[in-house]
């Protein structure tokens, strides 16, 4: 048994994009507070992550998608199917997947496809949608979400988790600059925000460091993690980019990277 004094424990599971990689995989984090462990977004390569982290999919407590893109949701059918396989780990308690209203219908497309393979024993499946308009939360009794929709899908939302002793982690998700962003992660311990392309290829929907950092500086974020990096990043100074804006903490993500909160 792993044994923490963290209030929130984070690890990054995949720092990078839908772009094959051996060094990034689909941008991923998996977060434990509480005694509970929450995955956010499941894109492709993130199972085999976990089991390095030394988690199995049994251990999940919560999945929280950011919205429903292919490279932050393509493993949620195998993640279904594998926790099928009749093992002496199969599940036994409570999987609650979280995400922007419409995921009901994703799931169901999903299920029309696939049928019972990707379909958990009645009782072991919780989905609860976010509004996708406003700012929403849930209070669960180790921890309380907030979100708030952000600029990339009509879906997409960012998450902002607050320990039960308050301290605050906040996920943005796929995002151009976005005002609610800003608000979702005033004063949060750590933000953990996509940094997609370098200052010199903006691309619309998505942020770069310059931008990340304009938006940690705003929030007045204790520390800042960029993460979601295509390959242009990776060769590109992003850090002096994003210290354009942002001089506090500062952490560039990597796969399997541990970050503690006390």
């Amino acid at each position: 048994m792993k044994i923490s004094n963290s209030d929130i424990n984070i690890t990054i599971l995949g720092s990078g994009t839908c772009v094959p990689s051996l060094r990034r995989t689909s941008c991923s984090v998996l977060i434990e507070t509480g005694g509970k462990k929450l995955l956010f977004d499941s894109g492709a390569g993130v199972m085999r992550r976990l089991l390095e982290a030394g988690e199995t999919i049994f251990d999940i407590d919560f999945i929280f998608y950011s919205h429903f893109h292919p490279d932050h949701t393509g493993e949620l059918v195998p993640f279904f199917f594998a926790t099928k396989y009749p093992t002496e780990k199969q599940r036994q308690t409570l999987l609650t997947i979280t995400a922007g209203r419409g995921f009901k219908r994703f799931y169901d497309d999903l299920k029309a496809v696939y049928g019972h393979w990707i379909e958990l024993e009645e009782g072991l499946l919780n989905i609860a949608e976010l509004d996708i308009q406003i700012a929403d939360r849930r209070i669960y009794k180790a921890f309380t979400v907030l979100s708030i929709p952000v600029v990339h899908n009509p879906e997409s939302i960012a998450y902002r988790i607050i320990s039960l002793q308050g301290k605050s982690v906040v996920y943005s998700g796929d995002t151009d600059f976005s005002e609610n962003l800003i608000m979702l992660s005033q004063d949060a311990d750590l933000l953990i925000c996509e940094s997609a392309f370098p200052d010199e290829q903006k691309t619309p929907g998505h942020l770069t460091p310059s931008l990340a950092g304009a938006i940690a500086k705003q929030a007045n974020v204790r520390k800042l993690v960029l993460t979601h990096l295509y390959p242009q990043c990776d060769l590109t100074d992003i850090r002096a980019q994003c210290r354009r804006n942002y001089d506090g903490p500062l952490i560039i993500a990597e796969d399997l990277m541990k970050i503690e909160i006390n």
